[in-house]
């Protein structure tokens, strides 16, 4: 029942226009990352990449942690055959680094934000976050729903997938 509960709320939340970037925070405390990503279909892919990358304990964990969560548009964004290829098991280690490239630790706001300024990722390798008309972007990525408070850390989702320098 509390499932149910959970993902009505999410159904709801991502059906109205609360779900736009904000200076007030969605708080969905009784949910960790995985949990709302589980819950929410344009995240699927992201959801698919995290379990091929053994990263769902990870991310279930305590945190915080500060996630750029692409969307399926996003990954579709990629040449084609690249999230297969990724998902394969012998290129796990460069999916982990992909997708530890779209978590930052700690929890960063949309109200800690500014131009220029540069946050070292999970990966090891930094994302700068610029302002522009009015969007925040991280590399080249426009953060498209801001300051979705999980319990254990806040998620923005991004248009675009980002990767980590080579």
């Amino acid at each position: 029942m509390r499932k149910l509960f959970a993902f009505a709320l999410l159904v709801t939340f991502f059906a109205t226009s609360a779900f736009t970037a904000n200076k007030n925070s969605t708080i969905y405390e009784e949910n960790d990352i995985v949990d709302l990503a589980v819950a929410t279909d344009f995240l699927s892919t992201l959801v698919a990449a995290v379990q091929a990358g053994d990263l769902v304990d990870v991310l279930k964990g305590d945190g915080p942690f500060t996630v750029f969560a692409p969307t399926n548009d996003a990954f579709a964004k990629l040449p084609a055959g690249t999230v297969e290829n990724l998902l394969k098991p012998e290129n796990k280690a460069q999916l982990v680094a992909v997708l530890t490239y779209h978590v930052v630790p700690g929890k960063v706001y949309s109200k800690d934000l500014k131009d220029g300024m540069k946050a070292k990722t999970a990966q090891g390798a930094e994302v700068t976050i610029s302002l522009k008309d009015g969007k925040a972007m991280v590399n080249n990525a426009t953060v498209s729903s801001a300051d979705i408070e999980a319990s254990n850390g806040v998620v923005h989702v991004i248009d675009t997938v980002i990767l980590p320098p080579m």
